[in-house]
């Protein structure tokens, strides 16, 4: 058996090349085996199934048999070739360049990718300026408005008509006056005199009444957002269905018990505090651990598996889709979107081969007890138990990942140990 490595690409440090011969002995005696079974398969009229002259079959399903012996000689040959080599692809090898006769050798060429050599600089002691972030009263107070905002209770209102910050169910009917159409009907809530409401909206609810209807006209700017109304005039049916009055809560003692086992305000204030200086020494921590590793990254340059940073860009845009399902986009925006889907996909690559070589480098490991205790911290966060949280783990062979994202995170917290904070 030959082989032989070419040059790699010059155009990308990780693509390489194996170019296979596989004798023409080993060829033919996988393609005598591959045609038999073909015989014993093909369904070919005048024929009893296994009873079709050797070369009907061969002369009707060549392609396929071709196709077959390929598949199965090529990649046991490959792995083979590549494990003396000592390499392991990031993907799996792509075949081209097939080449085959009957009664020749098989030659065919292997694409594939690896991850780059590269070398450490320094990364130790790397100056960083410390940042402060302190809580103050007014953020704990900001976090207690925020509470009573999400307390707040809806009272139906009867006497008066609509005031502002009202909760009202509305019935709106809109007629183009010049066609006569109708638009659809829109029966919703809406919170009364919010900067979001069309200003038409806001001026002809003040002051109605539950069960009130009123008519009014718009004139609509022919450069409206909403197309289905720009330029036209539209007259509107308004409807009250319902009038409900917001309530706030008294920020007391009472409100503190209310919202959870705290025996006063003072009580409930400490707690915020305490939750938002988790947050923020959260916050400055991953600052701090994101410019030490951009520190770093900014002093190595290597090119990266294409395969692989297609893959993260997908994950990426993927994601991004997800947070805004009916969000629409220009073609700007979109390629906007997706140029920096690809740009944090290498970056996110790039500090990856980064923190798992210092990783390496430093023999920064995990324990099976470290891996428990972060089971733990998922089973408490997910209000679930821990031989539920395991069993999920193993089941979904999600074990290694959770160790090497441990990994990772022991080596951040090295490099921000390390660092001169000043």
């Amino acid at each position: 058996m030959k082989k032989k490595e070419e040059t790699e690409d010059k155009t990308n440090e990780c693509n390489h090349e194996l170019k296979v011969e596989i004798p023409a002995d080993e060829v033919s005696k996988e393609f005598e085996k591959t045609l038999k079974s073909f015989i014993n398969s093909a369904k070919i009229k005048g024929f009893r199934p296994g009873r079709a002259p050797k070369d009907v079959v061969k002369n009707m399903y060549y392609s396929e048999i071709k196709e077959s012996l390929i598949n199965s000689l090529a990649p046991e040959v490959i792995k083979k070739e590549l494990n003396k080599l000592k390499v392991v692809p990031v993907t799996p090898p792509v075949i081209t360049d097939v080449s085959f006769e009957d009664g020749n050798p098989l030659k065919l060429t292997a694409h594939y990718e690896l991850w780059p050599e590269f070398k450490l600089p320094e990364y130790k002691k790397i100056k960083i300026e410390k940042k402060i972030k302190s809580v103050s009263d007014k953020d704990v107070n900001k976090s207690l408005e925020e509470l009573r905002e999400r307390s707040a209770q809806y009272i139906p209102v009867e006497k008066r008509g609509v005031a502002e910050n009202d909760y009202v169910m509305i019935k709106v009917k809109g007629k183009d006056t010049k066609t006569k159409k109708f638009l659809p009907t829109e029966k919703t809530y809406v919170l009364a005199g919010h900067a979001d409401n069309e200003k038409s909206l806001n001026e002809n609810l003040m002051g109605m009444k539950a069960n009130e209807e009123k008519k009014f006209v718009v004139n609509y700017e022919k450069n409206h957002p909403n197309k289905k109304i720009a330029g036209k005039e539209v007259e509107y049916s308004l409807l009250v269905t319902s009038v409900k009055e917001k309530k706030l809560p008294e920020i007391n003692d009472e409100f503190a018990k209310e919202i959870g086992k705290f025996e006063s305000l003072k009580d409930l204030k400490a707690e915020i505090k305490k939750e938002m200086s988790n947050a923020k020494e959260n916050s400055t921590k991953r600052e701090t651990s994101d410019e030490i590793i951009q520190k770093i990254a900014d002093k190595i340059n290597f090119m990266l598996p294409e395969s692989i940073v297609q893959q993260e860009t997908l994950t990426n845009l993927r994601r991004f889709q997800e947070s805004r399902p009916n969000q629409k986009f220009n073609k700007e925006e979109i390629k906007k979107i997706q140029e920096d889907g690809r740009k944090n996909a290498e970056r996110n690559i790039k500090n990856h081969l980064i923190l798992n070589k210092i990783a390496e480098k430093e023999n920064l490991e995990v324990s099976e007890a470290e891996i428990t205790e972060e089971l733990k911290e998922i089973a408490k966060a997910n209000n679930v138990s821990l031989p539920k949280v395991v069993d999920s783990v193993n089941k979904t062979g999600k074990k290694q990942e959770l160790k090497q994202n441990l990994v990772l995170k022991k080596t951040v917290d090295f490099l921000v140990e390390n660092a001169i904070i000043e």
